[in-house]
């Protein structure tokens, strides 16, 4: 059994090209794809909260949420955020005024409000803010803490 190579037994295709291949070459398609998973799966931890803070512990349950809560942070200095958004404390009234006008809800009720302070401010401080809330008629304020790990 012999087989002929070269030019003169080629198996009748002699002087034709061949036929371009049809297929797409997926491989640098899922390279590029896995990278960009990585990138994204490690920068969303980071776009979570925007406003550095050590929250306290708690063994309290999720609330669930119908609607996006307005967030309000507390940083260690004391300093107020209002979703991300730097406030001194003598605009913070105003501007829980214009929270509670814009996005009051029709039949009265306030929106929720998400207060994130962070574990070693004065907790003056904390219901200094929580009191601009009540006057401002924002009644409906959560406190945020981080999960507990030793849960019974």
């Amino acid at each position: 059994m012999g087989m002929s190579v070269g030019p003169s037994g080629g198996g009748g295709r002699r002087g034709r090209s061949r036929a371009p291949i049809a297929e797409i070459n997926v491989t640098p398609f899922v390279d590029v794809m896995l990278v960009l998973l990585i990138i994204f799966m490690v920068t969303a931890p980071l776009l979570v909260a925007g406003v550095p803070i050590d929250l306290p512990d708690s063994r309290a349950n999720a609330l669930e949420q119908e609607k996006e809560p307005i967030q309000i942070s507390l940083d260690a200095e004391g300093q107020p955020f209002i979703d991300d958004t730097p406030v001194s404390q003598e605009e913070l009234p105003a501007a829980l005024e214009a929270i509670r006008s814009e996005r009051g809800e029709d039949n009265g009720d306030a929106p929720q409000v998400m207060l994130r302070a962070d574990r070693t401010l004065d907790y003056g401080k904390v219901m200094l803010v929580m009191g601009e809330l009540n006057r401002a008629g924002l009644n409906r304020v959560s406190l945020v803490t981080t999960g507990s790990s030793d849960r019974e």
